[in-house]
Protein backbone atom coordinates (compact mmCIF):
# COMPACT_ATOMS: atom_id res chain seq x y z
CA UNK A 1 0.00 0.00 0.00
CA UNK A 2 1.37 3.41 -1.00
CA UNK A 3 4.79 1.27 -2.00
CA UNK A 4 5.17 2.88 -5.80
CA UNK A 5 4.85 6.81 -4.43
CA UNK A 6 8.16 7.57 -3.67
CA UNK A 7 8.66 9.54 -0.24
CA UNK A 8 10.54 12.82 -0.10
CA UNK A 9 13.69 12.98 1.48
CA UNK A 10 12.46 14.36 5.07
CA UNK A 11 13.62 18.03 6.13
CA UNK A 12 14.11 20.33 8.85
CA UNK A 13 10.71 22.44 9.67
CA UNK A 14 12.41 25.66 8.53
CA UNK A 15 13.27 23.73 5.16
CA UNK A 16 12.36 24.56 1.62
CA UNK A 17 12.31 22.68 -1.27
CA UNK A 18 13.13 23.99 -5.19
CA UNK A 19 10.56 26.49 -7.23
CA UNK A 20 9.05 24.05 -10.01
CA UNK A 21 7.67 26.48 -11.94
CA UNK A 22 8.32 29.81 -14.15
CA UNK A 23 6.25 32.40 -13.10
CA UNK A 24 5.80 33.33 -9.24
CA UNK A 25 3.14 32.30 -7.64
CA UNK A 26 1.84 35.98 -5.26
CA UNK A 27 -0.67 34.66 -3.01
CA UNK A 28 0.03 36.15 -0.11
CA UNK A 29 0.95 34.96 3.01
CA UNK A 30 2.72 36.47 6.67
CA UNK A 31 6.29 36.53 4.94
CA UNK A 32 5.21 37.97 1.96
CA UNK A 33 2.48 40.70 2.53
CA UNK A 34 0.06 42.12 -0.43
CA UNK A 35 0.06 45.49 -1.47
CA UNK A 36 -3.72 46.62 -1.52
CA UNK A 37 -5.48 50.25 -1.52
CA UNK A 38 -6.36 50.24 2.04
CA UNK A 39 -2.35 49.19 2.95
CA UNK A 40 -0.83 45.88 3.10
CA UNK A 41 -2.71 42.53 3.48
CA UNK A 42 -1.18 39.08 5.29
CA UNK A 43 -2.85 35.93 4.91
CA UNK A 44 -2.12 33.59 7.63
CA UNK A 45 -2.92 29.73 6.89
CA UNK A 46 -4.75 28.51 9.93
CA UNK A 47 -4.79 24.81 8.96
CA UNK A 48 -8.47 23.27 9.24
CA UNK A 49 -9.74 26.69 10.57
CA UNK A 50 -8.88 25.50 14.14
CA UNK A 51 -7.48 27.70 16.74
CA UNK A 52 -6.97 27.75 20.44
CA UNK A 53 -8.11 30.39 21.86
CA UNK A 54 -4.44 31.73 22.70
CA UNK A 55 -3.40 31.73 19.26
CA UNK A 56 -6.82 33.68 18.47
CA UNK A 57 -5.78 36.24 20.86
CA UNK A 58 -2.58 36.77 18.77
CA UNK A 59 -4.51 37.19 15.93
CA UNK A 60 -6.25 40.21 17.18
CA UNK A 61 -3.17 41.43 18.94
CA UNK A 62 -1.13 41.21 15.40
CA UNK A 63 -4.63 42.92 13.77
CA UNK A 64 -4.59 45.81 16.46
CA UNK A 65 -0.71 46.82 16.72
CA UNK A 66 -0.32 46.49 12.58
CA UNK A 67 -3.23 47.03 10.82
CA UNK A 68 -7.08 48.03 11.23
CA UNK A 69 -8.29 46.50 14.26
CA UNK A 70 -10.21 43.87 12.11
CA UNK A 71 -9.82 40.07 11.80
CA UNK A 72 -10.77 38.92 8.08
CA UNK A 73 -12.03 35.96 7.22
CA UNK A 74 -11.48 33.56 3.88
CA UNK A 75 -13.19 30.65 1.72
CA UNK A 76 -10.51 28.58 2.92
CA UNK A 77 -11.15 28.73 6.92
CA UNK A 78 -7.99 31.34 7.09
CA UNK A 79 -7.74 34.72 8.26
CA UNK A 80 -6.41 38.45 7.10
CA UNK A 81 -5.07 40.99 8.75
CA UNK A 82 -6.02 44.09 6.10
CA UNK A 83 -4.42 47.65 6.72
CA UNK A 84 -1.16 47.10 6.98
CA UNK A 85 2.06 48.64 7.27
CA UNK A 86 4.40 47.57 4.78
CA UNK A 87 6.88 47.23 7.06
CA UNK A 88 6.07 45.38 9.60
CA UNK A 89 6.85 42.08 7.74
CA UNK A 90 9.66 41.23 10.51
CA UNK A 91 7.49 41.74 13.97
CA UNK A 92 4.36 40.67 12.34
CA UNK A 93 6.38 37.25 11.62
CA UNK A 94 7.58 37.36 15.07
CA UNK A 95 4.67 37.92 16.87
CA UNK A 96 2.80 34.63 14.95
CA UNK A 97 5.87 32.47 15.48
CA UNK A 98 5.88 32.95 18.95
CA UNK A 99 1.84 32.28 19.13
CA UNK A 100 2.42 29.09 16.93
CA UNK A 101 0.82 30.37 14.11
CA UNK A 102 4.05 30.21 12.14
CA UNK A 103 5.75 26.68 12.45
CA UNK A 104 7.48 27.08 9.22
CA UNK A 105 8.90 29.48 7.38
CA UNK A 106 9.23 28.06 3.86
CA UNK A 107 6.18 26.21 4.16
CA UNK A 108 3.43 28.59 5.73
CA UNK A 109 1.22 29.18 2.09
CA UNK A 110 1.16 25.68 1.86
CA UNK A 111 -0.63 24.88 4.70
CA UNK A 112 -3.72 24.85 3.21
CA UNK A 113 -5.98 22.20 4.60
CA UNK A 114 -9.64 22.63 5.07
CA UNK A 115 -11.62 20.16 7.01
CA UNK A 116 -15.31 19.55 8.22
CA UNK A 117 -16.29 22.35 10.96
CA UNK A 118 -18.58 19.74 12.89
CA UNK A 119 -16.17 16.59 12.96
CA UNK A 120 -16.61 14.96 15.98
CA UNK A 121 -18.91 17.33 17.64
CA UNK A 122 -22.58 16.13 16.29
CA UNK A 123 -21.91 12.31 15.70
CA UNK A 124 -19.76 12.13 13.13
CA UNK A 125 -15.96 10.61 13.29
CA UNK A 126 -13.43 13.32 14.28
CA UNK A 127 -10.53 14.37 11.60
CA UNK A 128 -8.51 16.00 14.05
CA UNK A 129 -5.80 13.02 14.04
CA UNK A 130 -5.61 13.71 10.06
CA UNK A 131 -5.21 17.42 10.64
CA UNK A 132 -2.46 17.53 13.11
CA UNK A 133 -0.64 14.57 11.03
CA UNK A 134 -1.10 16.16 7.53
CA UNK A 135 -0.04 19.38 8.83
CA UNK A 136 2.98 17.60 10.51
CA UNK A 137 4.17 15.85 7.23
CA UNK A 138 3.28 18.91 5.27
CA UNK A 139 5.86 21.37 7.32
CA UNK A 140 8.41 18.28 7.49
CA UNK A 141 8.20 17.47 3.43
CA UNK A 142 11.04 19.39 1.24
CA UNK A 143 8.81 19.20 -1.94
CA UNK A 144 6.07 20.34 0.13
CA UNK A 145 7.63 24.02 0.29
CA UNK A 146 7.10 24.06 -3.68
CA UNK A 147 3.20 23.51 -3.49
CA UNK A 148 1.87 26.96 -4.47
CA UNK A 149 -0.45 29.23 -2.16
CA UNK A 150 -3.25 27.70 -4.47
CA UNK A 151 -3.16 23.94 -3.63
CA UNK A 152 -5.79 22.82 -1.23
CA UNK A 153 -6.43 19.81 0.65
CA UNK A 154 -9.46 18.87 1.99
CA UNK A 155 -10.40 16.39 5.32
CA UNK A 156 -14.12 15.64 5.03
CA UNK A 157 -15.74 13.46 8.03
CA UNK A 158 -18.37 11.81 5.58
CA UNK A 159 -21.08 14.44 5.10
CA UNK A 160 -19.51 15.99 1.98
CA UNK A 161 -19.06 19.53 3.31
CA UNK A 162 -15.65 20.43 2.48
CA UNK A 163 -15.38 17.48 -0.55
CA UNK A 164 -17.59 19.67 -2.28
CA UNK A 165 -15.07 22.71 -2.14
CA UNK A 166 -12.85 21.59 -5.36
CA UNK A 167 -9.55 20.79 -3.30
CA UNK A 168 -6.63 19.14 -4.99
CA UNK A 169 -6.28 16.07 -2.51
CA UNK A 170 -9.18 15.07 -0.44
CA UNK A 171 -9.49 12.71 2.23
CA UNK A 172 -12.92 11.56 2.98
CA UNK A 173 -14.09 9.50 6.20
CA UNK A 174 -15.60 5.75 5.53
CA UNK A 175 -15.73 3.61 9.19
CA UNK A 176 -11.91 2.42 9.81
CA UNK A 177 -10.90 4.01 6.11
CA UNK A 178 -10.54 6.72 4.21
CA UNK A 179 -11.29 7.55 0.25
CA UNK A 180 -8.65 9.70 -1.39
CA UNK A 181 -10.36 12.05 -3.89
CA UNK A 182 -7.81 13.61 -6.65
CA UNK A 183 -8.93 16.88 -8.32
CA UNK A 184 -12.89 16.55 -9.13
CA UNK A 185 -12.59 12.24 -10.05
CA UNK A 186 -15.69 10.48 -9.16
CA UNK A 187 -13.01 7.65 -8.73
CA UNK A 188 -11.75 7.81 -5.41
CA UNK A 189 -9.02 5.57 -3.66
CA UNK A 190 -10.05 3.39 -0.36
CA UNK A 191 -7.17 2.95 2.01
CA UNK A 192 -6.67 2.49 5.99
CA UNK A 193 -7.70 4.97 7.95
CA UNK A 194 -4.68 5.58 9.76
CA UNK A 195 -3.03 6.00 6.28
CA UNK A 196 -4.33 8.83 5.37
CA UNK A 197 -2.41 12.14 6.01
CA UNK A 198 0.66 10.23 4.43
CA UNK A 199 -1.39 9.64 1.37
CA UNK A 200 -2.33 12.76 0.84
CA UNK A 201 0.88 14.43 1.26
CA UNK A 202 2.66 11.70 -1.18
CA UNK A 203 -0.27 12.84 -3.79
CA UNK A 204 0.41 16.46 -3.53
CA UNK A 205 4.49 15.65 -4.12
CA UNK A 206 3.25 13.53 -7.05
CA UNK A 207 1.40 16.25 -8.13
CA UNK A 208 4.67 18.45 -8.23
CA UNK A 209 6.35 16.04 -10.20
CA UNK A 210 3.68 15.92 -12.87
CA UNK A 211 3.34 19.69 -12.72
CA UNK A 212 7.35 20.35 -13.36
CA UNK A 213 6.74 21.07 -17.23
CA UNK A 214 3.59 22.69 -17.16
CA UNK A 215 4.15 24.88 -14.27
CA UNK A 216 0.52 24.38 -12.96
CA UNK A 217 -0.19 25.45 -9.62
CA UNK A 218 -3.53 23.55 -8.74
CA UNK A 219 -4.77 19.80 -10.49
CA UNK A 220 -7.26 21.40 -12.11
CA UNK A 221 -5.02 23.63 -14.04
CA UNK A 222 -2.75 20.22 -15.77
CA UNK A 223 -2.93 18.94 -18.86
CA UNK A 224 -5.96 16.32 -19.62
CA UNK A 225 -3.34 13.88 -20.27
CA UNK A 226 -1.20 14.94 -17.41
CA UNK A 227 -4.00 15.04 -14.71
CA UNK A 228 -5.29 11.26 -15.91
CA UNK A 229 -1.79 10.19 -15.69
CA UNK A 230 -1.06 11.49 -12.13
CA UNK A 231 -4.58 10.30 -11.06
CA UNK A 232 -3.38 6.57 -12.62
CA UNK A 233 -0.20 6.74 -10.55
CA UNK A 234 -1.95 7.52 -7.84
CA UNK A 235 -4.17 4.83 -7.41
CA UNK A 236 -2.08 2.39 -8.33
CA UNK A 237 -0.50 2.96 -5.38
CA UNK A 238 -3.43 3.93 -3.55
CA UNK A 239 -5.30 1.14 -3.67
CA UNK A 240 -8.63 -0.27 -4.81
CA UNK A 241 -10.94 2.12 -6.68
CA UNK A 242 -14.25 3.07 -5.21
CA UNK A 243 -16.87 5.66 -7.10
CA UNK A 244 -18.04 8.14 -5.34
CA UNK A 245 -19.13 11.71 -7.83
CA UNK A 246 -17.99 14.80 -5.33
CA UNK A 247 -20.79 16.48 -4.40
CA UNK A 248 -22.09 19.45 -6.35
CA UNK A 249 -23.02 21.50 -3.31
CA UNK A 250 -21.42 22.48 -0.16
CA UNK A 251 -23.40 22.97 2.81
CA UNK A 252 -22.26 24.91 5.82
CA UNK A 253 -22.79 24.47 9.43
CA UNK A 254 -26.49 26.02 10.22
CA UNK A 255 -26.31 29.35 12.53
CA UNK A 256 -26.90 28.11 16.02
CA UNK A 257 -26.88 24.99 18.31
CA UNK A 258 -25.39 21.47 17.21
CA UNK A 259 -25.06 17.74 18.77
CA UNK A 260 -27.35 18.41 21.78
CA UNK A 261 -25.25 20.99 22.44
CA UNK A 262 -21.86 20.11 21.76
CA UNK A 263 -20.92 23.17 19.76
CA UNK A 264 -22.43 26.27 18.66
CA UNK A 265 -21.86 28.00 14.85
CA UNK A 266 -22.01 31.66 13.89
CA UNK A 267 -21.82 33.00 10.37
CA UNK A 268 -20.01 36.03 9.81
CA UNK A 269 -21.65 39.18 8.12
CA UNK A 270 -19.49 39.35 4.94
CA UNK A 271 -16.39 37.84 6.88
CA UNK A 272 -15.69 40.81 8.95
CA UNK A 273 -14.79 40.55 12.32
CA UNK A 274 -14.37 44.05 14.91
CA UNK A 275 -12.27 43.53 17.70
CA UNK A 276 -15.63 43.57 19.90
CA UNK A 277 -16.94 40.59 17.98
CA UNK A 278 -13.69 38.71 18.16
CA UNK A 279 -12.99 38.81 22.08
CA UNK A 280 -16.51 37.86 22.84
CA UNK A 281 -15.60 34.63 20.48
CA UNK A 282 -12.83 33.82 21.99
CA UNK A 283 -14.26 34.28 25.38
CA UNK A 284 -17.31 32.15 25.02
CA UNK A 285 -14.32 29.65 23.75
CA UNK A 286 -12.74 29.92 26.64
CA UNK A 287 -15.44 29.31 28.96
CA UNK A 288 -16.95 26.48 26.82
CA UNK A 289 -13.42 23.57 25.95
CA UNK A 290 -11.28 26.80 24.63
CA UNK A 291 -11.40 25.99 20.72
CA UNK A 292 -12.57 27.91 17.77
CA UNK A 293 -13.02 26.39 14.52
CA UNK A 294 -12.65 28.91 11.39
CA UNK A 295 -15.06 27.80 8.35
CA UNK A 296 -14.56 27.99 4.86
CA UNK A 297 -18.06 29.87 4.19
CA UNK A 298 -16.43 32.85 6.96
CA UNK A 299 -18.02 31.44 10.11
CA UNK A 300 -17.13 29.94 13.42
CA UNK A 301 -18.01 27.17 14.97
CA UNK A 302 -17.52 26.69 19.03
CA UNK A 303 -16.72 23.40 20.07
CA UNK A 304 -18.85 22.41 23.45
CA UNK A 305 -19.79 20.94 25.82
CA UNK A 306 -21.96 24.02 26.77
CA UNK A 307 -23.88 21.43 29.40
CA UNK A 308 -27.62 22.47 29.14
CA UNK A 309 -29.43 24.15 25.56
CA UNK A 310 -30.28 26.72 28.08
CA UNK A 311 -26.31 27.75 27.84
CA UNK A 312 -25.70 28.00 24.04
CA UNK A 313 -29.21 29.47 23.74
CA UNK A 314 -27.58 32.02 26.23
CA UNK A 315 -23.98 32.10 23.87
CA UNK A 316 -25.58 33.02 20.74
CA UNK A 317 -28.00 34.98 22.27
CA UNK A 318 -25.05 37.45 22.85
CA UNK A 319 -23.59 36.79 20.07
CA UNK A 320 -26.54 37.92 18.26
CA UNK A 321 -26.49 41.10 19.86
CA UNK A 322 -22.70 41.66 19.13
CA UNK A 323 -24.32 41.41 15.34
CA UNK A 324 -23.17 37.98 14.11
CA UNK A 325 -25.49 36.00 12.98
CA UNK A 326 -27.10 33.12 14.98
CA UNK A 327 -30.03 31.13 12.83
CA UNK A 328 -30.86 30.69 9.75
CA UNK A 329 -33.47 32.89 9.01
CA UNK A 330 -31.06 35.84 9.22
CA UNK A 331 -31.71 38.27 6.42
CA UNK A 332 -27.66 38.42 5.79
CA UNK A 333 -27.24 34.52 6.10
CA UNK A 334 -26.01 33.30 2.88
CA UNK A 335 -24.37 36.75 1.95
CA UNK A 336 -20.80 36.86 0.38
CA UNK A 337 -19.04 40.20 -0.85
CA UNK A 338 -15.31 40.60 -1.96
CA UNK A 339 -13.34 43.81 -0.11
CA UNK A 340 -14.33 45.99 -2.61
CA UNK A 341 -13.82 49.89 -3.12
CA UNK A 342 -11.49 51.11 -1.55
CA UNK A 343 -10.24 48.09 -0.06
CA UNK A 344 -8.78 46.37 -3.66
CA UNK A 345 -7.90 48.76 -6.64
CA UNK A 346 -9.38 46.67 -9.52
CA UNK A 347 -13.11 46.80 -7.89
CA UNK A 348 -15.77 48.96 -9.91
CA UNK A 349 -17.32 49.22 -6.97
CA UNK A 350 -18.17 49.25 -2.98
CA UNK A 351 -19.58 46.02 -3.36
CA UNK A 352 -19.70 45.71 0.59
CA UNK A 353 -21.80 48.59 0.39
CA UNK A 354 -24.14 47.66 -1.60
CA UNK A 355 -24.64 43.66 -0.46
CA UNK A 356 -25.28 45.30 2.75
CA UNK A 357 -28.39 47.91 1.01
CA UNK A 358 -29.69 45.04 -0.79
CA UNK A 359 -30.12 42.54 2.13
CA UNK A 360 -33.73 41.28 2.26
CA UNK A 361 -35.58 37.88 2.21
CA UNK A 362 -33.54 35.52 3.10
CA UNK A 363 -32.52 33.28 -0.38
CA UNK A 364 -32.76 29.78 -1.00
CA UNK A 365 -29.31 30.39 -2.65
CA UNK A 366 -26.35 32.40 -1.22
CA UNK A 367 -25.04 35.11 -3.28
CA UNK A 368 -21.87 36.26 -3.79
CA UNK A 369 -20.82 40.10 -4.68
CA UNK A 370 -17.52 40.53 -6.94
CA UNK A 371 -16.41 44.22 -7.59
CA UNK A 372 -14.81 42.67 -11.07
CA UNK A 373 -14.70 40.02 -12.74
CA UNK A 374 -12.22 37.96 -10.78
CA UNK A 375 -14.57 37.08 -8.30
CA UNK A 376 -11.79 36.58 -5.44
CA UNK A 377 -13.15 33.95 -2.58
CA UNK A 378 -16.20 33.09 -4.48
CA UNK A 379 -18.17 30.40 -3.30
CA UNK A 380 -18.70 26.77 -4.73
CA UNK A 381 -21.65 24.67 -5.99
CA UNK A 382 -24.91 26.70 -6.68
CA UNK A 383 -24.96 30.39 -6.16
CA UNK A 384 -26.21 33.33 -7.75
CA UNK A 385 -23.38 35.41 -8.80
CA UNK A 386 -23.39 39.47 -8.69
CA UNK A 387 -20.29 40.92 -10.76
CA UNK A 388 -19.39 44.65 -11.35
CA UNK A 389 -18.77 45.58 -14.59
CA UNK A 390 -18.72 49.13 -16.56
CA UNK A 391 -21.96 48.30 -17.78
CA UNK A 392 -24.03 48.11 -14.14
CA UNK A 393 -24.06 44.93 -12.47
CA UNK A 394 -24.26 41.52 -14.01
CA UNK A 395 -26.61 38.83 -12.27
CA UNK A 396 -26.41 34.88 -12.89
CA UNK A 397 -27.44 31.58 -11.25
CA UNK A 398 -24.12 29.51 -11.17
CA UNK A 399 -24.52 25.46 -11.19
CA UNK A 400 -21.32 24.17 -10.77
CA UNK A 401 -19.32 24.37 -14.18
CA UNK A 402 -22.93 26.24 -15.80
CA UNK A 403 -24.02 29.02 -15.67
CA UNK A 404 -27.28 30.69 -16.80
CA UNK A 405 -27.85 33.61 -19.07
CA UNK A 406 -27.33 36.39 -17.28
CA UNK A 407 -29.39 39.61 -16.44
CA UNK A 408 -27.67 43.50 -16.22
CA UNK A 409 -28.79 45.81 -13.81
CA UNK A 410 -27.76 49.16 -14.27
CA UNK A 411 -27.21 52.11 -12.06
CA UNK A 412 -30.99 51.53 -9.72
CA UNK A 413 -30.09 49.80 -6.19
CA UNK A 414 -33.76 49.40 -5.62
CA UNK A 415 -33.76 47.19 -9.35
CA UNK A 416 -30.88 45.96 -8.02
CA UNK A 417 -31.93 44.66 -4.87
CA UNK A 418 -35.05 43.35 -6.53
CA UNK A 419 -33.26 41.61 -9.02
CA UNK A 420 -31.15 39.58 -6.62
CA UNK A 421 -33.74 38.52 -4.10
CA UNK A 422 -35.62 37.41 -7.04
CA UNK A 423 -32.61 35.74 -8.03
CA UNK A 424 -32.13 33.96 -4.91
CA UNK A 425 -35.47 32.85 -4.22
Amino acid sequence: MLAAMPDSAPSPVSAGGPALRGSDDACPGTLRLHRADDGALARVRVPGGVLSADRADALLAAAERFGDGELHLTSRGNVQLRGLDAACGGPLAELLTAAGLLPSAAHERARNIVASPLAGLDGSPPVSGWLSGLDALVCGSAAAASLSGRFLFALDDGRGDVDALGADVTLIAAGDSCLLRIGAEDEVSRIPGGEGPRAALLAAETFLRAARDSGAWRVKDLPDDVRAELVRTVRAAAGPAVHLPRPRTATPPAPGAHGSPNAISVDVPLGRLTSTQWRLLTGTARRHGGELRLTPWRGIVVPGPFGRPEDAADALDALAAAGLITAPDSPWAGVGACIGHPGCAKSLSDVRAEAGAAVGPVGRLPVYWSGCERRCGHPHGEWIDVVVTPDGHRISHVRGERRDPPRTVRDDPAALAAAVASARA
